[in-house]
């Protein structure tokens, strides 16, 4: 299937900055992380390292994925498009053919820089098909499905240590907090968990006792809170890997011509968060800190991992592809430069796997949020996602119950969901069919039109997502 948007650019063999300006690129990313940490006001983590890292950058209140799916998310961070716009709309590990477009290859974020001058490098996850066009001098998979963060660090050393005088991109991921499967004697695998400690880290544990249900799912049974427990061991786990990254940087001599970001690939692997569009699956941290540029603080700015690759080729000095769907961040760190910033951040969602397929499509102002289920009444989508049991659990509550009917309208939504982010911030009251709110209902209509026009969005077009679906599932 062809491209139906893709940037131009005549290929660039240099930077337009000398090898003394051209700055690094650290991306940071944890898998299924949410706001689940000290810095964005999480009462349960304790967070003191990525704290100290918020602290001395932008620290972006509101920043969204493309996709709150692994594949695709990633997939935006190394293109600049949404997945609609790359080709990447499900799993990598799908085994039914999504990747991006053939005519993406050769543009893909490590390639632009290596063509720069860049040593490359890449130590966990990378989980974007074709693996093999991606140029990266580096390439250890240590870390897909591994939780050896001593390792991945002294990996991270040895790249910076390496490159010498050049400049380097590296992306680190982190596999926590991600859910883990063990093979078992007879050949299957375990039900998934969230492993509490993992070579002795984190030193301190948390139990079911000492953490509430998610205020977003509404389920409140020792089962939940167990794996909500273990989810906030993988994040502190991951709060000490990070520091430690940052202390190696520091050693490196590379700390004042780094350019940081920090982000997770998506929610937490909870029902209505994880491959959802919802807040708990949509938005992540979103640190940044841009030496000589970023100002510490809080920024409402409305940003996402769309941005990446425009703020990573800005920072090295390469000129930004025509075409792309984010924007480089260069004008939002700034402080009061925020002249013709969004006002309107868009997501959406396609597969995880290879089913089910159900489009959506998710826009906020940062108040009001409204999302277009495009197959509502034709399709559903999962009621699950990872193992987690709370779609089920809710089953057993009232009928009229928040929760269950919250649940509920996951697995078999409306058309359209719209909801008050400010007084309802765990999406539990659709206004959709609220005359009061009719006016914001077709602004943020027309809004996604625009977005959908100005992004060239295929999945508009009925027949379009007809091919889509037959192609993946003829596979």
């Amino acid at each position: 299937m062809k491209a139906t948007s893709f940037f131009s650019l005549t290929l660039l063999l240099t930077s337009t900055l000398s090898a003394a300006e051209r700055m690094n690129a650290l991306l940071i990313t944890a898998d299924d992380l949410g706001i689940q940490l000290s810095c964005y006001g999480d009462p349960v983590a304790h967070t003191p390292r990525i704290d100290e890292l918020a602290a001395r950058s932008t620290l972006f209140k509101t920043a969204y994925v493309s996709q709150a799916s692994c594949s695709p998310s990633r997939s935006t961070m190394f293109t600049g498009l949404y997945p609609h716009g790359n080709g990447h709309y499900g799993l990598a590990n799908a085994n039914v053919g999504f990747q991006v477009h053939e005519a993406l290859f050769e543009n893909l974020l490590p390639n632009m820089l290596k063509r720069s001058g860049y040593r490359t490098g890449i130590i966990g996850k990378l989980h974007v098909n074709p693996e093999d066009r991606f140029q990266f001098d580096l390439n250890t998979k240590e870390g897909f499905g591994q939780r050896d963060v001593r390792k991945q660090l002294q990996f991270a050393r040895e790249f910076m240590e390496a490159a010498g005088d050049e400049p380097w991109f590296l992306m680190f991921n982190l596999f926590d907090p991600h859910v883990q499967r063990d093979r078992l004697p007879d050949g299957s695998r375990s039900a998934q968990y969230l492993p509490d400690q993992v070579q002795g880290l984190p030193g301190t544990l948390l139990s079911a006792e000492d953490v509430p249900a998610w205020p977003w799912q509404g389920i409140d049974s020792l089962e939940q809170r167990t794996k909500i427990a273990g989810y906030y061991n993988c994040v502190h786990r991951i709060d000490a890997a990070i520091g430690k990254l940052m202390d190696i940087l520091e050693e490196s001599g590379n700390r004042e011509n780094t350019l940081i970001i920090f982000l997770g690939d998506h929610g937490p692997p909870f029902t209505r968060g994880k491959t959802s569009c919802y807040e708990a699956g949509l938005r992540v941290p979103f640190i940044v800190n841009w030496p000589g540029l970023s100002e510490p603080g809080i920024s409402d700015r409305l940003v996402g991992s769309i941005d990446i690759y425009p703020t990573i080729l800005d920072a090295a000095g390469i000129d930004i592809p025509t075409g792309l769907h984010g924007r480089s961040l260069k004008t939002a760190l700034q402080g009061t430069a925020y002249d013709n910033w969004r006002d309107t951040l868009v997501a959406e969602f396609h597969f995880h796997g290879a089913s089910p397929f159900f489009p959506r499509r998710a826009i906020t102002d940062g108040r009001y949020k409204l999302i277009h289920n495009l197959l509502a009444g034709h399709a559903t989508p999962s009621n699950a996602v990872d193992g987690d049991q709370a779609w089920h659990l809710a089953q057993e509550l009232p009928r009229t119950h928040p929760a269950r009917v919250a649940l509920q309208r996951l697995a078999d939504p409306p058309e359209w969901e719209l909801y008050d982010l400010n007084k309802d911030p765990i999406e539990f009251a659709n206004l959709a069919e609220d005359q009061s709110y009719s006016n914001v209902l077709e602004r943020l209509k027309d809004s996604l039109v625009a977005w959908q026009e100005q992004t060239n969005d295929p999945f508009r077009d009925p027949a379009f997502r007809k091919r889509v679906q037959a192609k993946y599932k003829a596979n």
